[in-house]
């Protein structure tokens, strides 16, 4: 019975992933023949290191100057083979599995986007690096935004895409946050296990987590490129709020566009946030203007 169970809930939590990123497929697939590495899994660069009570996996590519880059509920290293190959022509590329998620194991009982920022912060201190770039996607943006928060001298410039800060219909489309809230119920329900605890904290997240103020992002001292889609399952209304709230923020909107913004548009995501890295902040009569 409990295998069955667990076959059923297996492809709800593939179905509920797979509509909440929303992500092409092929672009997410293993590396072909024809290409040399495969990102979160390389074992020329990938290490361990104890990370706040778990062993923390990441890999680091390129060189020049820090850029770390965060991924989303339940993802890993890999849903960054569009940006990482862009960026570390022109920067040293950091990228983890968070913990309790793909290689980053971590039995612990609880999980929350505070732990994850701190987490990203111990691995910034083991490579010696003081300040860096930053983008985040999905809970990546969470992390991002608590990571400014929480940890100022280490984000130079930061772009977040489908971020939110509450766990509610204000911030998440209403019929996407309530078919994750009924699946994360059935998940409480099964028999616990390794793998059902750690699904059970991951979908505590999606559902209950986060809670950042506008006071809060008002203390970001970093600039800061808020994306979204125009069809995002986070409303457009509160990246703009978020946008809003933080005082040398930048927005951009993509029209047709879903949650996957670094993957169904890859080549202008990694130009314009590439470009927005480079471009001096100037404040031009009272208003934030990169130009």
């Amino acid at each position: 019975m409990q295998n069955t169970k667990m076959k059923i809930f297996k492809k709800l939590f593939l179905a509920i992933f797979t509509l909440i990123l929303s992500v092409n497929i092929n672009a997410q697939s293993p590396a072909t023949s024809s290409q040399k590495i495969i990102y979160g899994n390389n074992s020329n660069v990938g290490k361990y290191f104890n990370n706040r009570g778990f062993k923390m996996y990441y890999e680091t590519y390129g060189t020049g100057a820090p850029l770390l880059i965060i991924h989303g509920n339940g993802g890993s290293i890999h849903d960054f083979t569009n940006q990482i190959p862009f960026f570390d022509e022109n920067y040293k590329v950091i990228v983890a599995d968070s913990r309790a998620q793909a290689k980053s194991i971590d039995n612990g009982d609880s999980l929350s986007y505070e732990m994850m920022a701190d987490d990203l912060n111990g691995l910034l201190d083991h490579l010696h690096v003081d300040s860096c770039y930053v983008i985040g996607w999905s809970d990546g943006g969470i992390n991002g935004l608590l990571l400014a928060i929480r940890h100022p001298d280490k984000v130079k410039r930061l772009a977040v895409t489908g971020a939110n800060l509450v766990p509610d219909t204000s911030a998440v489309e209403p019929e996407i946050y309530t078919w994750a809230k009924s699946i994360g119920d059935s998940i409480n329900k099964l028999p616990l296990s390794p793998e059902v605890k750690t699904e059970r904290k991951l979908f505590h997240l999606l559902t209950y987590e986060p809670h950042i103020t506008t006071a809060e992002l008002q203390t970001i001292q970093c600039p800061v490129l808020v994306i979204g889609g125009d069809h995002d399952v986070i409303r457009p209304q509160h990246t703009m709020l978020i946008a809003e709230s933080i005082p040398k923020s930048y927005l951009w909107i993509l029209p047709n566009s879903g949650h996957s913004t670094p993957v169904v548009y890859k080549h202008l995501f990694n130009e314009v946030v590439s470009d927005f890295f480079k471009k001096p902040y100037r404040k031009i009569e009272g208003l934030n203007r990169l130009y």
